[in-house]
C-alpha cells in the first residue's frame, strides 16, 4: 500500500515537456497590485522536496481517518509520486497516484480560466455587471464579474444551510441534478453577506455564477468548454466533467465521507452528481493533470500577460492566504509563495499548488473529508514540497494555522 518513484520529465508527457522549453519567469514573487499587497518573500534558491516529510504528513492523514493519502511533485523535469493507504476500503486496493478523484473547488481555477479567455476574446469584462451578460439574474447590478471571481459580490453560500448536517445532507442530493438558476435561487434566498467589493467571502454561489456566464457567452455546455478550451489542449486525458453522471471513469480513488457523530462509519460518497456544485466543483482529475495544468497556467500559456496579472490580483484572506481570481496565493513558512487551489467534495480533500515560475508543481489527496484534523495536516504537503527539508529552510517563518473550515459550508465548522 506504499509507492515512491522518482522519474524524469518523459513521465510528464509531450505537453508539459513543450511548456518546460518556454522561458522562465522571475522566481521571486512581488505583488501584482489589487485589492491588498501581498508580502513578497525574498529570493532564495529552492531546496529539493522533502519526500521523507511528505510521507510523514501522508501517514499522519492516515492516523487521523483518511484510508489512503497521495501527492506528486513535478519538479521541472523530475517526478516525486508518494502513496499510502488504500484507495478502496471494500476490495483494499492501494492508491495510487494515477488514481482519478475528485477535485473539488479546484474545479474554480479551471472555471476563471474559460472566463479570463473570453476576456481575452472581448467577449467578457470584469468590471461589468453581471446582469449585464445574464439580466436580471442578480438582485444588485453593482455586482461585476470580478466580483464574483474574487468572492466579493456578497452572494449567500447555500451550501451552508445544503451541508449543516453532513451524511444526511450529502445523501439528499447525491443523486440530485440542479439546473444553475435552482443554485442562484437557494443563495437569494438568504441576505447577502457584504455590499459588492466590501468583502472577501468564500461562496460556491459566485461559480455557479460563472458557470451561467460561460454557457451564455459561448452557446456551450461547461464541460464543452473545458474540454475545448483546457483538457485537449494541454493533453489532460484523466481530467473529465461528468456531470450530471455519477460515476468516476477508469481507476479511481473512492471518497469517504465522515459522520459527524464520533465514531460512526465512514460512508462511501464516491459515486454522485456533484450537482450542486458543478462549474464550482465537480472536475475529476488526477495529480499528474492538476499538476500539468497549474504549471501551463501560471506560465502564461492558458490565456494573455495581462488576464494572468488580473487573475493574480490579490484580495488577503488571513496572514498566509490570498485569493485572485479563481486563484489562491498561500505564503509558506520558509517565504515561498505558491499558487493554485484548495478543493473539498464529499470524501476528498485537494491541494492544487505551482510555483510562480511554475517549474514545481504539487497536487495532493486524502480521501475523505468533514475531518478539520487531515485538511489541516495535508497543507502541510505544500511545506514539504516547496520549502524542503526543516534544515535547509533558510528563511523560517512560523505559519499559521490554515482556515478551520472547508470548502463545502464555511460557516460550518467542525473540529
Amino acid at each position: 500500500m506504499v509507492s515512491a518513484t522518482v522519474g524524469t520529465g518523459t513521465a510528464l508527457g509531450a505537453v508539459l515537456v513543450s511548456l518546460l522549453a518556454a522561458p522562465a519567469q522571475a522566481a521571486t514573487p512581488t505583488p501584482t497590485g489589487g485589492h491588498t499587497a501581498g508580502r513578497a518573500p525574498a529570493a532564495h534558491a529552492s531546496p529539493a522536496p522533502d519526500d521523507a516529510g511528505l510521507r510523514k504528513v501522508l501517514r499522519t492523514a492516515i492516523s487521523q481517518g483518511a484510508p489512503g493519502a497521495m501527492a506528486r511533485i513535478d519538479d521541472n523535469g523530475t517526478v516525486h509520486r508518494i502513496a499510502e493507504g488504500i484507495a478502496n476500503r471494500t476490495t483494499g486496493r492501494a492508491i495510487s497516484t494515477k488514481d482519478r478523484f475528485r477535485v473539488g473547488s479546484v474545479t474554480k481555477t479551471f472555471s476563471a480560466v474559460v472566463l479570463l479567455q473570453l476576456v481575452d476574446e472581448g467577449k467578457l469584462k470584469l468590471d461589468k455587471s453581471v446582469n449585464t451578460y445574464l439580466p436580471g439574474l442578480l438582485p444588485d447590478d453593482r455586482i461585476t464579474v470580478r466580483h464574483v471571481l474574487s468572492h466579493r459580490s456578497g452572494l449567500y453560500y447555500y451550501t451552508n444551510d445544503m451541508f449543516a448536517r453532513t451524511v444526511p445532507g450529502f445523501e439528499a442530493v447525491r443523486n440530485k441534478v440542479f439546473g444553475y438558476r435552482d443554485l442562484v435561487k437557494l443563495s437569494l434566498q438568504k441576505p447577502r453577506t457584504n455590499a459588492p467589493g466590501a468583502a472577501y467571502s468564500y461562496s460556491n454561489t459566485n461559480f455557479v455564477v460563472a458557470g451561467m456566464l460561460i454557457e451564455k457567452l459561448t452557446g456551450h455546455a461547461v464541460g464543452t468548454e473545458y474540454q475545448k478550451r483546457i483538457f485537449a489542449p494541454l493533453d489532460l486525458t484523466d481530467t473529465l466533467y461528468v456531470h450530471p453522471g455519477t460515476t468516476i471513469p477508469g481507476s479511481h480513488a473512492h471518497g469517504y465521507l465522515t459522520p459527524d457523530e464520533a465514531g460512526a462509519a465512514l460512508v462511501d460518497s464516491t459515486d454522485q452528481t456533484a450537482s450542486w456544485a458543478q462549474s464550482a466543483g465537480a472536475i475529476i482529475s488526477t495529480t499528474h493533470d492538476l499538476d500539468t495544468f497549474l504549471s501551463a497556467l501560471l506560465r502564461g500559456k492558458l490565456m494573455s500577460s495581462g488576464s494572468l496579472t488580473q487573475m493574480r490580483k490579490w484580495t488577503q484572506v488571513n496572514s498566509t492566504t490570498a485569493y485572485g481570481l479563481g486563484l489562491r496565493r498561500r505564503d509558506l513558512s520558509c517565504g515561498v509563495s505558491v499558487y493554485g487551489h484548495t478543493g473539498t467534495v464529499q470524501g476528498y480533500y485537494t491541494y492544487a499548488f505551482t510555483s510562480k515560475d511554475g517549474k514545481r508543481s504539487v497536487s495532493a489527496l486524502a480521501n475523505t473529508s468533514n475531518n478539520s484534523a487531515v485538511l489541516n495536516t495535508m497543507a502541510g504537503t505544500l511545506e514539504s514540497a516547496f520549502c524542503g527539508k526543516p534544515a535547509a529552510r533558510t528563511t523560517l517563518r512560523r505559519a499559521a494555522p490554515v482556515e478551520r473550515h472547508e470548502d463545502i459550508a464555511p460557516a460550518v465548522t467542525r473540529d
